[in-house]
């Protein structure tokens, strides 16, 4: 899934913190979680020094402080877009109305943290991992297999773009 072109755009030769990798959702609502649980994965990974990872859970608006901070950001949120669980899509939204409709059951969703960068001037350049689920799993903490699944390959391919 990794495109040369992207690839490409992220250097490696840099030292201070550039890139963001960040995981969004609700831990206690099974699948919707899955940004939250690969943000704690790729926490664990040996990752160039140049890259951060943020669990921003349900942070809301609360997120738009360190997504300024960062001129890259490699998002990864669950959506409830009708799609088979376990879909993935890379989108590079330029404008918080390139995001999905159905982006996230968050209070404050991303759409809105980035229609408020946008309005400040200070939108990063995103990379938009969406994983499908099939519905909210209130109480659970465990993503179902396609999830888990899709997640491993998403995984897989940020690991390849910030890795050069």
């Amino acid at each position: 899934m990794v495109h040369e072109a992207i690839q490409n755009s992220f250097d490696s030769t840099q030292t201070q913190v550039n890139t963001m990798i960040l995981g969004v959702g609700n831990y206690l609502m099974g699948d919707e979680g899955v940004g939250v649980h690969l943000a704690e994965q790729m926490a664990a990974e040996n990752l160039p020094a140049w890259v951060e990872v943020l669990d921003g859970g349900t942070g809301g608006f609360h997120l738009m402080g360190p997504m300024q901070q960062c001129p890259r950001i490699v998002i990864v949120d669950a959506t409830l877009d009708g799609r088979p669980a376990g879909t993935i899509q890379l989108r590079r939204p330029r404008f918080a109305s390139d995001f999905p409709r159905a982006m996230s059951t968050h209070d404050i969703g991303l759409r809105d943290v980035l229609d408020g960068l946008s309005i400040t001037g200070s939108m990063p350049d995103v990379y938009l991992y969406t994983i499908s689920i099939s519905a909210l799993q209130e109480m659970e903490i465990s993503l179902s297999p396609p999830v888990e699944s899709a997640m491993q390959q998403v995984k897989k391919d940020i690991l390849q773009l910030v890795s050069g």
